[in-house]
């Protein structure tokens, strides 16, 4: 069973219906024990870091992220859901994140003809031997909306890049963590195979 945690953030609805589509049992929870149970565990959602946490806290989703990760089942982030695992966010200064991987997450800069929020299609540098995209060759494209990026402390965890207005680190892996800046969700045939990849962990 793959738990997808319930915290009333954007975009649960369309991972829960992806990974049906993959064939696998989806329960969509806030439960610790059904989390803790579970064979891996998504972190989706689309919205501000801050308020993000604040309802991740208010239900304890934080003990049970930070309990089913110290337990080696397999978890992935998406979109916010990779925010949230970093300490800080300039999106919310004061607001303290899950502090799961070392990093920091920043505003994307200001770039003549780009707009922010960074929002449509972007190919990705896939680095080696990286778990979530075994069998995607080439620089596929996947689906994008932020205006927050993550800059990764150890380049080790970084898994795909991509550039718009600067360097992004678009997806990270370490330890049994991983997680996607972009939408796999939305990414057609890509973001199928790469959630594939995660659910066959």
């Amino acid at each position: 069973m793959v738990a997808v945690i319930d915290y009333d953030a954007g975009n649960i609805m369309s991972v829960c219906k992806a990974v049906e589509y993959l064939g696998e049992e989806v329960k969509l929870t806030s439960d610790y024990d059904e989390i803790m149970n579970a064979d891996k565990v998504i972190l989706p959602g689309v919205g501000s870091f801050g308020d993000a946490m604040e309802k991740l806290r208010a239900r304890k989703l934080d003990i049970a992220i930070k309990d089913v990760v110290k337990k080696g089942t397999p978890f992935l982030g998406i979109c916010l859901g990779l925010q949230l695992l970093f300490k800080y966010s300039d999106e919310s200064p004061d607001a303290v994140g899950l502090d799961i991987i070392p990093g920091r997450v920043v505003r994307i800069p200001d770039k003549e003809g780009l707009k922010i929020p960074h929002m449509g299609w972007n190919s990705l540098k896939i680095m080696p031997d990286k778990k979530l995209f075994k069998g995607i060759d080439g620089e596929p494209f996947v689906y994008f909306v932020h205006s927050y990026y993550l800059e990764a402390e150890d380049k080790a965890d970084v898994a795909a890049t991509t550039e718009y207005s600067t360097l992004i680190h678009a997806s990270v892996e370490h330890d049994n963590v991983f997680a996607c800046q972009f939408h796999p969700e939305k990414s057609g045939e890509i973001g199928l195979k790469i959630l594939d990849n995660f659910l066959k962990l």
